[in-house]
């Protein structure tokens, strides 16, 4: 896939180049495209990715970049 660079102003009035898109459109295709629970090999494995998915959403020990760290 070829590079495609973009000339964009800064805010200072210079030109740039900017790197366009690096990525290939589309959906993931295959047998496995989505089937996190065939890619963990034991029950311990699925747990802990289960676990650390409800601490991220519903955990309040930790302070990840969507949350504060003091309450407003």
């Amino acid at each position: 896939m070829a590079q495609k660079a973009e000339k964009k102003s800064t805010t200072d009035k210079k030109k740039v180049e900017v790197l366009g898109a690096t990525f290939e459109k589309g959906q993931p295709e295959g047998e496995d495209a989505g089937r996190w629970r065939q890619k963990l090999a034991s029950r311990e494995e699925k747990l802990k990715y289960l676990q650390s998915g409800e601490r991220y959403w519903f955990g309040e020990d930790w302070y990840g970049s969507e949350k504060r760290k003091n309450p407003a």
